[in-house]
């Protein structure tokens, strides 16, 4: 089971993202490779705060979380560099500003170059009803800028491959250093050496790749997933972007979803609601069978336990209600009206509303309760 975020960060749910910052801060300098070389659990310890750290900077990432927990981000890779993909040139790369100075400046596993990481990709994939409540895997093309096959690349003399050009200046307060991007190779360390002649400027080609996507049951519409390392590659030395997967939830024909619970109106005849009978419900994992009593009553709900939505943290399911609707004939027989005029004035045929009958008011609160 996966540890808490905030537990290992050492932090409270209301922290803020300074406090959060200054804790990751604290917990990488401990665990840090340059201060515990060869210790396998001290360089866990690293990846599982950056971990936790990547999320809850984010404010969305955080927000999701704090709802779904880990499943939020389980279903296509991690949390997109999370430690379930994320290596130590993914941390360094997206972190390295937090350290500032020290331990080689934190570039990169011990002052090495810096790796650039690539563009992330955007793409959205739409699911039905039945694939959000049973978990899918998705199969989709992407155009992925790859490096050209047979080109080459060589060290950037302007910061001689750390990817960083160092500036000094003077202010009241003394000489301050400080770093910056180099502007020749952009942060790869690396610039172009031989550029075949299908390649880009930089030395890049697009290249279709199918990518397969794991997504869990309970997702919802707007929420995002990332696959790490499917995004576009970078010039030189560099870590893939990743590709960032936002879900559309399309609306199914007879079920309308409120979070983990499905609804479902059913439409029945006077004469069905008279005698009961049975019917079959569309439900998200095939037909429903349910018995109708004699004498249903019209605005009844039903509910059908488990047979909703999934809850993505996998606390079990929603239900599935059922709303019985009476059908009033528009046109009769003359049969028919004379059969109900007769009604009118027979005394089983006028309400008697019992105790028990809810009225609609308490059905609503019933519902949401």
């Amino acid at each position: 089971m996966k540890k808490d975020f905030y537990e290992i960060l050492g932090v409270s749910k209301s922290a803020s993202e300074a406090e959060i910052k200054k804790a990751y801060r604290k917990k990488a300098i401990e665990f840090h490779p340059d201060k515990n070389p060869d210790n396998p659990a001290a360089e866990e310890q690293f990846k599982l705060a950056a971990e936790a750290y990547e999320v809850l900077s984010d404010p969305q990432k955080k927000a999701k979380y704090d709802q779904y927990g880990h499943q939020a981000f389980d279903g296509a890779g991690g949390y997109g560099g999370g430690h379930g993909g994320m290596n130590m040139d993914d941390i360094f790369s997206q972190f390295g500003d937090i350290f500032g100075g020290g331990f080689g400046g934190f570039g990169g596993g011990g002052g090495g170059p810096r790796r650039a990481k690539g563009s992330n990709m955007r793409i959205k994939v739409k699911l039905t009803l039945e694939e959000i409540a049973n978990g899918v895997e998705k199969k989709v093309k992407v155009k992925r800028k790859v490096q050209a096959p047979g080109v080459s690349y060589k060290t950037c003399s302007t910061c001689n491959g750390q990817g960083q050009v160092m500036r000094v200046t003077n202010t009241i307060l003394g000489r301050m250093q400080s770093a910056s991007t180099c502007p020749s190779c952009g942060g790869s360390g690396q610039i172009l050496d031989k550029k075949p002649n299908n390649a880009d400027a930089q030395g890049m080609i697009l290249e279709d790749e199918t990518v397969s996507i794991k997504i869990p049951a309970g997702v919802v519409d707007g929420m995002q997933l990332k696959v790490s390392g499917k995004g576009n590659d970078a010039p030189g030395n560099s870590i893939p972007g990743d590709l960032i997967v936002a879900i559309e939830e399309l609306e199914h024909e007879f079920l309308k979803r409120e979070g983990e619970n499905l609804h479902y109106d059913l439409y029945i005849s006077f004469a069905e609601a008279v005698l009961g009978i049975s019917k079959d419900i569309e439900a998200v994992n095939g037909k429903v069978r349910i018995k109708l009593e004699e004498g249903i009553q019209s605005g009844k709900i039903l509910r059908l336990k488990g047979k909703g939505i999934p809850s993505i943290n996998g606390y079990g399911s929603g239900d599935l209600l059922v709303h019985v609707n009476v059908w009033t004939p528009k046109t009769l027989t003359k049969e028919q009206k004379q059969f109900f005029e007769n009604a009118l004035n027979d005394d089983n045929f006028t309400p008697h509303p019992e105790k028990s009958d809810k009225s609609f008011f308490e059905k609503v609160k019933d519902m949401f309760s």
